[in-house]
């Protein structure tokens, strides 16, 4: 059996963390995974939520965690809900960016802490993913339970240096964020795509980025309600282009983002993925190859496709 039950830990720690949580069209699989953060050792201080519409939260599920919980409500855009977020968050030391459908092990808020407090130089932790069922068919909470109980009681590793967090698991240090007035782009829409990369590579410049393997988690991969394979596909050319018109993504790795998204959706055009609108994704890169050569690339195209 899988308890639901707050531990004996309490959220009195040495920082104040605030877990911020952008949700669209996801109603079922909020209501179902958020009883799970009471599994924590350490709970949240707040826990902040935005929405794109009222139906997105199911508010009696939320009441009955008991948890300091506040709903708020933007223009849909993952880009748009994490800066109102950020914009919440007055109080926090450190802001934990959590996919609506990422289930943590217990001692994750507790071993963030500790990262944080420990090392001052650390502006931006993401933690270990054990199973990620965006590169499948998406994993049930049943699934996900069983790995996160396969895991040591007792996490061991040491964190190490990367290029992006993950955006479905990624602790801010605050501080630089509100001293340089760091935000997510905007000009990224709907599923703001490689959002993370970006956001990263602003925090890089104040800080350390790391991975901790002492953060261990899950994520689901829900399918519901992400863009459409021809948005999607276009956004694939387009945002990393964006990102290194900006500097915030290297050649190196937007030329390989790039090449491996087109290379997947060709070769598995004829034999796709059943969870996977592979035709819309090659439709899509199409698409954005010709406003390329046009000189009319640019992320926010996706509004009028479809």
């Amino acid at each position: 059996m899988h308890g639901l039950a707050a531990s004996s830990g309490s959220a009195d720690g040495a920082l104040h963390i605030a877990i911020g949580i952008a949700t669209t069209g996801r109603r079922d699989i909020l209501r179902d995974v958020f009883p799970y953060m009471l599994r924590q050792h350490r709970l949240p201080d707040e826990v902040i939520i935005c929405a794109a519409d009222k139906n997105d939260v199911d508010p009696a599920a939320l009441d009955q965690s008991g948890l300091p919980v506040r709903v708020l409500f933007s223009e849909r855009g993952l880009c748009r809900q994490r800066n109102q977020i950020l914009r919440a968050a007055s109080n926090a030391d450190v802001v934990l960016f959590l996919d609506d459908d990422f289930l943590m092990a217990p001692s994750y808020l507790e071993e963030m802490e500790r990262v944080f407090c420990a090392d001052p130089s650390i502006v931006m932790c993401t933690g270990t993913v054990k199973a990620d069922g965006i590169t499948g068919p998406g994993l049930a909470i049943t699934d996900a339970l069983a790995v996160l109980d396969r895991q040591p009681a007792t996490a061991t590793g040491e964190t190490s240096p990367i290029y992006n967090g993950y955006g479905c698991n990624m602790a801010l240090r605050m501080a630089p964020v509100r001293e340089h007035d760091l935000a997510f782009d905007e000009n990224l829409p709907l599923y703001g795509w490689l959002e993370d990369v970006d956001f990263s590579r602003q925090m890089a410049s104040h800080g350390r980025i790391v991975r901790s393997a002492r953060l261990i988690g899950v994520h689901l991969g829900t399918k519901a309600g992400r863009t459409s394979g021809l948005r999607f596909g276009y956004s694939q050319i387009a945002n990393p282009i964006y990102l290194m018109g900006k500097r915030t993504m290297s050649l190196k790795h937007a030329s390989a983002q790039i090449a491996r998204n087109l290379a997947a959706n060709t070769i598995k055009l004829f034999a796709p993925e059943p969870w996977v609108d592979r035709r819309g994704r090659f439709y899509g890169n199409l698409r954005a190859l010709a406003d390329l050569a046009r000189g009319r690339l640019a992320p926010q195209n996706i509004l009028s496709l479809e």
